[in-house]
C-alpha cells in the first residue's frame, strides 16, 4: 500500500467512473422505461443515481480499508469471513456473465438493424457465435492483445449520445413530456430495478482508491461529479427520445433501437445509422473488456479447487487460461441466444445488487472493527448512515424482482455453497486474479 503513488485527481477518477459506467443500456432502456412510466421516467433515473452514489461511497471506503486483489468479494470476506466472501465472488461472476449475454443480444440486434440480412434467427446466431469465438481466440493468444482490442473498441461511446441530445433538442414536442399522475412506488421500483443495469460498473473504477490524491476529498467529489454527469446525460437522452417519439417510444418495433428510431426524425437514415454504429461500438467494447477479465474468475475459482481442474489449465505457448476463456465464451453465447435483453438485464441486476448489498454491510463492519486504520483509509461523509441508506434502497429494488430471477440466483448460491463446503481446509481465503 505504501508503494502506491497517489497521482489520480478528481478529474481522472470521475472520468474513469463515467467511462466505465456508460455502456449499452442507455441505447436500449429508454423505450422500456417509457413503456412502464411514460413521461415520469426521469424519476427512475434519479432513484438509481442516488442509489449509485451511496453504493459507490461504500465501495470506495471498503476498498481503501482492504487494499487486496479481488474487489468486492475481498471486502466482504474481510468483514464476514471466507464463505460470504466466496459467495460474493460467485454472484459477481454470475451477474457479469449474464450482463455479457444481455449486451451481446443488443450488439446482435444493432447489427441486424444496420444490416437487415443479419436480422434473422440463424444469421443472428452465427454472428454471436462468430463474435465470441473471435474474442476467445484473441484472448487466448494473449492478454496484451486482448487489452489492445478492448481499448480500441471503447472509442466513440459518449460523442454520439451528446450529439443525439444537441441535435434532437429542437425537435422535441413538449406535449410528449407532459406528466400526468405520479407512478406508484411498485412501478417506480420495477423500472428502477431494470435501470440499475445502466449504472453498474463504478466499482471497477473505484478499485484505484489507493492511488488517489487526498482521497477524503477527491473520492466523494469524483463520485458526485461522475454520477451527476451520467445521470444528466441519461435523463437528457430519455427526455429527447420521449419528446421526439412520444407514445411511439414504447412501441414494440422501437424497443430494440429507440435512439435510432428517434434520430430518423431529425437526421434521417444517416442519423439512425450513426446511432446504430455507436451501439455496435459501445456493446462490442463491453464484450471485449469483459471477455478479457471475466474468464479469470473461472480460472481463479478452479485454481482454488472450487471448479473442475481443467478450468485452471494454462496454455503452454500463450500462457493464458485458454479453457476458462473458451468455456466463458460458450456460456455467454448460449445466454445471448436464449434470452431477451430486458429479461437478461433484470437477471443480471439481482446478483450484482446482492454483491452491492454485501459491500454496504461490509463497510459498516469494517469501520466498527477499525480495519485498515493504520493505512489512513478514505472515510466517507455520513459514514454511520450511508451504508444503511444504501442497503435500504438495494433491498427496496430487490423486492421488485420476480420469482424466476430469485430462483435462478438461489440455485447458483446453493451450488456454490455445496462447492465451498465440500472443499478441504487450508484452501486460499479468496481467489487470486
Amino acid at each position: 500500500m505504501n508503494s502506491l503513488k497517489r497521482v489520480i485527481g478528481v478529474g481522472g477518477l470521475a472520468a474513469a467512473i463515467f467511462n466505465i459506467t456508460i455502456g449499452a443500456a442507455i441505447f436500449v432502456l429508454p423505450a422500456h422505461v417509457a413503456a412502464n412510466l411514460g413521461a415520469a421516467a426521469p424519476l427512475a433515473y434519479l432513484v438509481c443515481a442516488v442509489a449509485t452514489v451511496l453504493i459507490a461511497l461504500c465501495i470506495a471506503e471498503a476498498g481503501s480499508r482492504v487494499p487486496q486483489s479481488g474487489g468486492p468479494y475481498a471486502y466482504v470476506e474481510a468483514a464476514f469471513g471466507p464463505y460470504p466472501g466466496f459467495l460474493c465472488g460467485v454472484l459477481l461472476w454470475l451477474g457479469i456473465t449474464i450482463a455479457m449475454g444481455a449486451v451481446a443480444a443488443v450488439f446482435a440486434d444493432a447489427v441486424g438493424q444496420l444490416v437487415p440480412g443479419l436480422a434473422g434467427s440463424l444469421p443472428r446466431a452465427v454472428l454471436l457465435i462468430a463474435a465470441y469465438a473471435g474474442l476467445a481466440v484473441v484472448n487466448i493468444r494473449g492478454a496484451a492483445l486482448g487489452s489492445r482490442v478492448s481499448a480500441i473498441a471503447t472509442v466513440a461511446k459518449v460523442a454520439p449520445l451528446i450529439a443525439f441530445v444537441v441535435l434532437g433538442l429542437s425537435h422535441v414536442r413538449t406535449e410528449n413530456l407532459a406528466m400526468g399522475s405520479l407512478p406508484s412506488l411498485s412501478r417506480l421500483g420495477e423500472s428502477g430495478l431494470l435501470l440499475m443495469f445502466a449504472f453498474f460498473g463504478m466499482e471497477s473504477a473505484l478499485q484505484v482508491s489507493g492511488e488517489v490524491r487526498d482521497a477524503g476529498r477527491t473520492v466523494p467529489r469524483a463520485i458526485a461529479l461522475a454520477v451527476t454527469g451520467v445521470g444528466v446525460l441519461y435523463i437528457a437522452v430519455q427526455l429527447i427520445a420521449q419528446g421526439i417519439l412520444g407514445p411511439a417510444l414504447a412501441a414494440p418495433e422501437t424497443a430494440k433501437a429507440p435512439l435510432a428510431a428517434a434520430a430518423v426524425q431529425f437526421a434521417g437514415r444517416a442519423g439512425s445509422s450513426l446511432i446504430l454504429i455507436a451501439m455496435i461500438v459501445s456493446t462490442f467494447g463491453f464484450m471485449t473488456a469483459t471477455m478479457l477479465a471475466t474468464p479469470r474468475s473461472l480460472f481463479a475459482l478452479a485454481v482454488d479447487g472450487y471448479l473442475p481442474r481443467p478450468l485452471a489449465a494454462v496454455h503452454r505457448a500463450y500462457h493464458t487460461p485458454h479453457i476458462a476463456i473458451a468455456v466463458q465464451g460458450v456460456i455467454v453465447t448460449a445466454i445471448a441466444l436464449t434470452g431477451t435483453y430486458v429479461k437478461l438485464a433484470v437477471m443480471a441486476v439481482v446478483p450484482i445488487l446482492l454483491v452491492y448489498l454485501g459491500c454496504c454491510l461490509a463497510v459498516w463492519r469494517l469501520r466498527r472493527r477499525d480495519v485498515g486504520a493504520s493505512e489512513q483509509p478514505f472515510v466517507m461523509p455520513g459514514g454511520r448512515v450511508v451504508p444503511w441508506l444504501g442497503a435500504g434502497l438495494i433491498v427496496a429494488l430487490l423486492a421488485t424482482a420476480n420469482r424466476q430471477d430469485w430462483l435462478a440466483t438461489g440455485a447458483v448460491i446453493a451450488a456454490a455453497s455445496l462447492a465451498f463446503f465440500l472443499q478441504p481446509s487450508g484452501r486460499p481465503t479468496h481467489p487470486t486474479p
